[in-house]
């Protein structure tokens, strides 16, 4: 069962991590604890997560060729990657899942080792800025940016066009910034509702937004098409929205 399939909670599996008083936050990371729950904390996150997960499985699908590679770049758990592994019929076509954490890593083989597939998928332990890419149908990005310093992402974007062939899909999923500081507002608030709606407490919410405050750092919509045109991408569009979360699609 991959962590985008809903089963019952259980106490140990439920996101309780910032559910106590802490008196020094700290910076926020993907590590074992957060492994534990990190379906949980997703589901109760980030609205339209499992339509982003199903939308990338679909558009794999269509767009993965014979004969070449398909990335999961910051892959956590490997929903993308599994999503993407159940769709795609192109032949010799392989999948190579990538992600910094290596708990992350230990157990995204895990889930998908449990799902047996013609569609062969690499796991590794890795930095994607310095992980090579070549002969790609399809990369997936899927809020991953958001974590990479600023100054380093139009080097990734431009890394990403480089590896695809022409006619290729890239998909990038992220948290958007406002400019507008009352939109910004209002986004903002929507998600806290959708938390709160999902059983986040107020203590939850603030200490989750002090831990990763200093290691997320969204751009607004402009940045992330402009990177896109001057990597020389022909065609970019956002195919989803929920408040301050998006998807959208770029072909080489």
């Amino acid at each position: 069962m991959s962590d985008k399939e809903s089963k019952p909670v259980s106490q140990q599996d439920k996101d309780l991590i910032y559910s106590k008083p802490q008196v020094n936050v700290a910076d926020f990371r993907f590590d074992a604890q957060v492994v534990e729950v990190f379906p949980d904390m997703i589901k109760r996150s980030v609205p339209g997560y499992n339509t982003i997960i199903d939308t990338i499985g679909n558009l794999a699908g269509r767009y993965a060729k014979d004969n070449t590679n398909v990335y999961d770049l910051g892959c956590s758990l490997g929903a993308a990657s599994l999503a993407m592994r159940r769709s795609i019929d192109a032949k010799g076509c392989k999948i190579v899942a990538i992600d910094n954490s290596s708990d992350m890593v230990e157990r995204c083989k895990i889930h998908l080792n449990a799902f047996k597939a013609d569609t062969p998928c690499e796991v590794k332990y890795g930095d994607i800025l310095q992980e090579p890419m070549e002969n790609a149908s399809v990369i997936v990005l899927n809020f991953t940016l958001q974590f990479i310093e600023p100054d380093k992402r139009q080097q990734l974007i431009e890394k990403i066009a480089d590896a695809l062939i022409p006619g290729g899909l890239f998909i990038l999923s992220e948290k958007i910034y406002d400019n507008d500081p009352e939109c910004r507002a209002l986004l903002n608030e929507l998600h806290h509702d959708f938390k709160r709606a999902n059983g986040y407490s107020e203590l939850e919410i603030a200490q989750k937004r002090s831990a990763i405050e200093n290691v997320m750092k969204p751009d607004v919509l402009d940045s992330h098409l402009s990177r896109l045109q001057q990597a020389g991408f022909s065609h970019a569009t956002p195919w989803f929205q929920c408040f301050n979360f998006f998807s959208l699609v770029a072909v080489k």
